[in-house]
């Protein structure tokens, strides 16, 4: 399959849906790429504007996707394999069906967190683990919390859960820790221990309730957080040139990176990883596609 579109949008999260509801809504020829984003699970979100009810991240993208489609946007489960520059300024994205031939590109890809093998993580997603201190540490008020992770991001975590409770553990999962001497210093201050062990298991009924470590012993915790540092942003910025910042996308206020026709906007550009920031972030980089697209049809 062969398809032209105005504006081919990557990612089906927050930052990917709200801008598609603008360059649909503005007349772009707009498709979105992508499968479910990690926050359309069963996660409890209650600092969203406007929603005095918690909603569960699920419900808040599917909203997303029916608006988005509402004014017209085509959403496809599709992985994209590969995106070329071609020489009239367009681009061509490879991907499991075909190929996509689009005007501009709008990356929100977010991006792809370093796992433990842990047995029984992804069953306690949600309910006990997580990935995002500012997302989540609210819900963890006061109880004991499990950082997992060897390195500078791994403290620096550890230390804003102090924002929401003083019994918080750091967990290197077998690895020598990483972090510098500053943090080691902090970590110190703030009495929180680190373990070298490793996590064999994790329990509890519907939540998660205790860790247990290799030497035996066992841990009880109301939250995880793992926090093994982000990989790659996107393996686009590659084949495209596009400049980045350590994982992520370096892109300017009004969301375009250095190459032209190309945008980026959500936790792929390592701002405040927020669905509020992703959602604004989506829309500007929307405004800039359209004004991108309108003046390549203005030129001769």
């Amino acid at each position: 399959m062969d398809q032209h579109v105005d504006v081919l949008i990557i990612g089906q999260g927050p930052a990917g849906l709200s801008a598609a509801i603008y360059t649909a809504r503005a007349g772009m020829d707009t498709l979105i790429l992508g499968c479910a984003p990690k926050v359309a699970g069963d996660y409890a979100i209650d600092n969203y504007f406007g929603f005095t009810e918690t909603i569960s991240g699920k419900e808040l993208i599917e909203r997303g996707r029916i608006q988005a489609a509402k004014f017209g946007a085509e959403i496809r489960c599709e992985r994209v394999l590969s995106i070329h520059l071609l020489d009239d300024g367009s681009f061509e994205a490879v991907t499991e069906a075909g190929t996509v031939h689009a005007q501009a590109i709008i990356l929100a890809t977010g991006v792809s967190r370093v796992r433990p093998n842990i047995p029984d993580l992804a069953r306690f997603e949600g309910k006990g683990v997580s990935y995002c201190v500012s997302c989540d540490g609210y819900f963890v008020r006061g109880k004991p919390v499990l950082v997992v992770g060897e390195g500078n991001f791994a403290a620096n975590q550890a230390l804003e859960l102090l924002q929401y409770t003083l019994k918080v553990t750091l967990c290197t999962q077998g690895k020598e820790p990483a972090m510098n001497a500053d943090f080691r210093r902090r970590l110190e201050e703030a009495n929180i221990p680190i373990r070298t062990t490793s996590i064999q298991a994790l329990e509890g009924d519907k939540f998660l309730e205790q860790v247990r470590f290799d030497d035996g012993t066992t841990l009880d915790v109301d939250g995880l957080f793992v926090a093994m540092g982000e990989a790659s942003s996107s393996d686009f910025a590659y084949t495209l040139g596009l400049t980045r910042n350590g994982v992520f996308l370096e892109a300017d206020c009004e969301q375009r990176t250095n190459v032209p026709g190309v945008f980026a906007a959500g936790d792929c550009v390592g701002r405040f990883l927020q669905i509020s920031v992703a959602v604004g972030e989506g829309a500007i980089a929307a405004r800039s596609a359209i004004d991108y697209v309108k003046k390549r049809r203005k030129q001769p």
